[in-house]
């Protein structure tokens, strides 16, 4: 059967080298499970029909067993009828040999439909056997795929971070990143030398503004001038 060579195919180690090649391993995965589930339910209905045919035939065998065991005994009461006088014995031996015909004709298609029967059984066992180990094989492959998939995102995720990174320009954006840093320490530079000349400029006004206010000259110079028109001298003897 197909699906059992596609088993065999499956074990084989030429099918890891012809997924290595694939361009989607998981879209030919599934397509491969699909076919996969398709040859089962192909196999589980074949497996169906032959324990049907196996059935069918083994009540055939017991149908013609019985017609065998019938005839046996039709061919003994025709005997007896004529031995009791019922019967002409002529036309009793013919009916009787008639009715052992008949005997020996159901015996052997009884023999030969048992014959089947054993066959069709082991079969029937033999296919429930393989798709059993089918059906535990899928399922364990489904798993492998859900599992094949995540990783497949997760990997595809990490290349596309990565291809991102490896295409930026780092040098150039630490070169970018000095120049700014550079440029913003001369601006704080130039914004404290600012500061620093107009707190300069402040401290001169305010000394200006000191000597301004300071009149100290002025009452010197009157009380001066007091002393010499009253002759005081500013140094007496």
């Amino acid at each position: 059967m197909n699906i059992f060579k596609r088993l065999f195919r499956i074990g084989q180690a030429e099918i890891h080298a012809a997924v290595e090649k694939m361009e989607d391993p998981v879209k030919m995965t599934e397509q491969g499970l699909r076919e996969l589930r398709k040859e089962l339910a192909d196999a589980t209905e074949a497996y169906a029909k032959v324990k049907a045919l196996a059935i069918r035939t083994e009540n055939d065998q017991l149908h013609c067993q019985k017609e065998s065991l019938n005839y046996a005994e039709k061919a003994i009461l025709i005997m007896q009828k004529a031995q009791v006088g019922q019967v002409d014995m002529g036309k009793a031996e013919e009916l009787a040999r008639e009715a052992l015909s008949l005997r020996r004709k159901f015996w052997a298609e009884s023999e030969e439909l048992g014959n089947q029967v054993v066959s069709l059984q082991q079969s029937s066992r033999e296919m429930l056997r393989n798709t059993e180990i089918l059906k535990e094989n899928m399922e364990k492959w489904e798993k492998e795929l859900r599992t094949l998939k995540a990783r497949v995102k997760v990997s595809k995720a990490t290349e596309q971070v990565n291809k991102q990174l490896a295409q930026l320009d780092t040098n150039g954006t630490i070169a970018m990143l000095e120049r700014m840093k550079n440029k913003v320490e001369d601006q704080e530079a130039l914004a404290k030398a600012y500061g620093e000349i107009a707190g300069n400029k402040s401290n001169l006004k305010d000394e200006l503004n000191d000597l301004v206010k300071d009149d100290s000259f002025s009452i010197e110079k009157d009380l001066q001038a007091i002393k010499e028109k009253l002759g005081i001298n500013q140094n007496p003897a």
